[in-house]
């Protein structure tokens, strides 16, 4: 993780676990503005944005991006509320949602490193952030990159 952004999430704490993810998700993702298709071939915008109201062709702004991932991200956080059952830190909910937002709600709800954490069992869930580096059943690195800040940030405060 870059100094600056671990400055920008420390900076955070107490802000709550949808905005530490929201100053996360940028960094992780990176940005387009025109429509590309990920690595497992979806159509993708801005921050990892995928679904049938993407525009092939537009250039959308900074502003419009913005808007999508901050109305993306409420469902995932509401699902990050409902599925973990145990208390945790606003920066274990953060990875948790950032994780969540990448990978698809069926994806989050069935992994073991969500049932870890209802366990009780919290590093071994944020350890289990590190297994998911594939796309397309080959490991990624930009997905290992991802989950190592996940990872970090899932120990800060760890219980």
């Amino acid at each position: 993780m870059s100094p600056a952004l671990r400055k920008t999430l420390f900076g955070a704490a107490g802000t709550g676990a949808l905005a530490i993810a929201t100053l996360m998700i940028p960094e992780l993702e990176g940005v387009k503005f025109e429509p590309y298709r990920d690595v497992a071939g979806v159509l993708t915008v801005c921050y990892g944005h995928t679904g049938a109201d993407i525009v092939p062709g537009k250039r959308y702004t900074q502003a419009e991006c913005k808007a999508i991932l901050d109305k993306d991200l409420i469902p995932f956080e509401r699902l990050v509320n409902r599925s973990v059952k145990v208390p945790a830190t606003e920066y274990q909910k953060a990875a948790l949602n950032s994780f969540s937002y990448n990978v698809g709600v069926s994806a989050f709800e069935r992994s073991s490193l969500l049932r870890k954490l209802n366990a009780g069992d919290y590093a071994g869930a944020c350890d289990g952030l590190r297994q998911w580096i594939y796309a397309g059943g080959k490991p990624w690195k930009g997905l290992m990159n991802r989950r190592d800040i996940e990872h970090e940030v899932c120990t800060w405060g760890q219980k």
